[in-house]
């Protein structure tokens, strides 16, 4: 069984109330992602109307998710509102360039469709099995700086390593060991 991660006492308290139908819960998941979802969306061709319909789609993905039971928590809740906002945003993206280039596709213009879940879903998976056979300290050292934000001067003091550029050093080690484990699992890697 896998340590629990550092973040997962807060965004338990959240994903309780989400599963007991509590809608007030996306209150702060809202405003504490406003910001970073409205940063990307303008800077990828978008409008603040933009970023405030990604942010709302993203978090009706997490309630309809966690409420069926479909949500698998590998990442701190803002992460994962964010990165749902930013693929919703590009496939966005993707089909009005199509439109544009007149390639005859008539996508919708909003969802992402099943299929896109379906591999989302997938990647997702094997990027979480690839995580838990990394190992410690990469395993914690990624989880850290990439869900937890943390600083590398933090991440030094807490993994108990020389200081900030030592850290530096061992993630890019560690996110290459990772990127490695999730390539030879990726389909058409066979």
């Amino acid at each position: 069984m896998s340590a629990t991660p550092l973040f997962a006492s807060n965004d338990a308290a959240i994903l309780d109330r989400i599963r007991k139908g509590d809608e007030g819960a996306l209150v702060g998941l809202y405003r504490d992602n406003r910001s970073p979802v409205r940063a990307l969306i303008l800077r990828n061709s978008g409008t603040e109307e933009d970023a405030d319909d990604m942010l709302q789609e993203a978090l009706v993905t997490l309630w309809e998710r966690v409420r069926t039971g479909k949500f698998h928590y590998s990442a701190k809740l803002g992460t994962y509102v964010y990165a749902t906002a930013r693929n919703m945003w590009l496939r966005r993206l993707a089909r009005r360039r199509r439109e544009v280039s007149g390639d005859g596709t008539d996508a919708p213009a909003d969802d992402a469709s099943p299929l896109d879940m379906m591999i989302e879903e997938e990647e997702s998976a094997i990027v979480r099995s690839a995580l838990e056979r990394l190992g410690e300290p990469c395993r914690k050292l990624l989880l850290l700086f990439y869900w937890e934000e943390e600083s590398m001067a933090s991440i030094a003091a807490a993994l108990g390593m020389a200081n900030a550029d030592t850290v530096k050093s061992k993630k890019y080690q560690c996110k290459k060991a990772l990127e490695a484990l999730v390539r030879e699992r990726m389909p058409g890697n066979d």
